[in-house]
């Protein structure tokens, strides 16, 4: 991952924002509880916010992010490239997804559809429980995007992520 050193001093205020809007999220034992925010880091205007299905249909965090901000902008969410400042940051607490098995565009093809977002920063890895090993990290890296991880909230945020999941303890 990263060097934590390169990370910008607000970041943990950013990734304690995203795990308090992955709280909103519905716990289902067939998804992950995610929170994300869309951040101008020029200016440190926060510019959408998100959580796993706060969006009408089988939404993830960063989609919904994506919705809000288009939404907010009058624009088609194909084109937020057109309103989206150049330097973008995505806060998530999970790794966006790179393959969703509800057929929906993987949160790893919408960042670089977004064609703006220049960083994402993850709260952890994404578990391999739904879909097996995650490289969205690498297709995010091969498209010019920085991703940086975010140490220090991984314990809290497995437990917000992984609320409704039937525990192998409770079988």
């Amino acid at each position: 991952m990263t060097n934590t050193a390169s990370i910008p001093r607000r970041v943990d205020d950013y990734m304690k924002l995203a795990i308090s809007l992955a709280r909103n999220s519905p716990p289902k034992p067939t998804n992950y509880c995610v929170g994300a925010v869309l951040i101008n880091p020029d200016s440190n205007e926060e510019l959408a916010t998100g959580y796993t299905l706060e969006c009408e249909g089988s939404t993830h965090a960063e989609q919904c992010c994506f919705i809000k901000f288009a939404e907010s902008r009058g624009i088609a969410e194909d084109r937020l490239y057109e309103q989206l400042p150049l330097t973008t940051a995505l806060y998530t607490t999970m790794e966006p997804c790179n393959f969703r098995l509800s057929a929906n565009m993987s949160c790893v093809d919408r960042i670089i559809a977004a064609r703006n977002i220049k960083t994402v920063y993850v709260g952890v890895r994404e578990p391999e429980k739904f879909v097996g090993e995650n490289e969205g990290r690498k297709k995010l890296e091969e498209h010019g995007i920085q991703f940086a991880h975010v140490p220090g909230f991984e314990k809290e945020i497995l437990e917000v992520a992984t609320a409704g999941h039937v525990r192998e303890d409770e079988r």
